[in-house]
């Protein structure tokens, strides 16, 4: 609570100091300054988004807007960033449905195992292109959340202490997850033991012995260091980790017509740019964890992957019983459009 009411004193000072932070017009040449926090560690995909969107953002605007950048832990939690977003002391924050789906449940859609497409290039087609996540950004913003983008940060990988082929093979392993519902249910689906635990956490975690498991993009398992203290990183595609970039209604709604324009091309580069990078780094970090360890790579089969497919259709009813009618048209949206995406391969 000390943590937090310091930062929120810390926000509102920067508020105060920084009074044109919320003036785009061409009737003033003071600098004007939006701050973006977001939830990852130096070097991190978000953390790149981040300073790839300050360097467009401040060359695009010749100066005039000036952009600050908080990391996980810098000015509080990553919850506190969705309250700093809404209450207005951020501009904008990286956030990924984890964070939000206790506020707007429809956003663990992203959670639903075996869900979305396979491919990365499918999933980038997707994302860009789909009616369903339309509707979904039109719920954000009735809780205060224009999303201006959703983005792919590579499939989640699974590291472990013994071999997992199969959802048999899950039994008993206490796995690290996130503590939505549906993250846990769809591990109970595989018989694993879905165990919630801070991300920074993890770590000492693994090495204490009080897991088992965990479940990150080959990125964050790498630059955390768990293959150090794990025997295998199995590759399912069972999911992905998918984050928005969100930005205040009303601040968006206070810029000027050209500041938007400019704003809406950065984000749609942003895109572009962020779904290379993600897949450069986590095929450098791949490598980088096999150069440094002996911890064996699993890549589940096709066969293999279908056992799992079956399994996670459980925990499909748990999404819908957590969300309400719009929420049940999305996820129909969502499956009518990668069945197309998939029938035209």
């Amino acid at each position: 609570m000390y943590k937090k009411l310091l930062s929120l004193a810390l926000l509102l000072t920067l508020a105060i100091l920084l009074t044109s932070g919320c003036t785009t017009g061409k009737e003033t040449e003071e600098k004007v300054v939006w701050r973006i926090g977001h939830e990852e560690v130096a070097g991190g995909i978000q953390d790149l988004y981040c300073y790839e969107f300050k360097r467009l953002v401040e060359e695009k605007t010749e100066g005039k807007v000036q952009v600050e950048i908080y990391r996980a832990g810098e000015i509080g939690g990553v919850t506190d960033y969705l309250e700093f977003l809404q209450g207005g002391l951020l501009n904008f924050a990286i956030l990924n449905p984890g964070t939000t789906s206790t506020t707007v449940p429809e956003n663990n859609i992203f959670y639903n195992h075996f869900l979305l497409p396979e491919e990365e290039d499918d999933i980038q087609l997707f994302l860009r292109n789909s009616k369903a996540i339309e509707k979904l950004n039109e719920v954000n913003l009735q809780h205060e959340m224009k999303v201006l983008d959703w983005f792919f940060e590579g499939h989640n990988a699974w590291t472990t202490n013994r071999l997992v082929r199969s959802p048999q093979d899950f039994k008993g392993i206490r796995i690290r997850t996130m503590g939505s519902p549906l993250i846990v249910a769809s591990y109970q689906a595989y018989n694993a033991n879905p165990t919630p635990m801070p991300y920074m956490e993890v770590y000492s975690g693994l090495q204490l012995k009080q897991i088992d498991a965990q479940v990150n993009p080959v990125f964050a398992i790498q630059e955390m260091g768990f293959y150090e203290v794990q025997d295998y990183l199995i590759i399912g595609k069972q999911d992905g980790f998918f984050a928005a970039t969100v930005t205040n209604p009303e601040f968006y709604e206070a810029l000027d017509q050209e500041t938007k324009e400019i704003l809406t091309e950065i984000i749609y580069d942003l895109n572009d740019f962020i779904f290379k990078k993600q897949r450069q780094l986590n095929e450098e970090r791949l490598e980088m964890i096999r150069e440094a360890s002996d911890i064996e790579i699993v890549e589940l089969t096709p066969e293999e992957r279908d056992v799992f497919r079956e399994a996670a259709q459980a925990a499909r009813e748990v999404f819908k019983g957590s969300v309400g009618e719009e929420g049940l048209e999305i996820l129909r949206m969502v499956e009518e459009e990668v069945a197309n995406i998939r029938e035209a391969k």
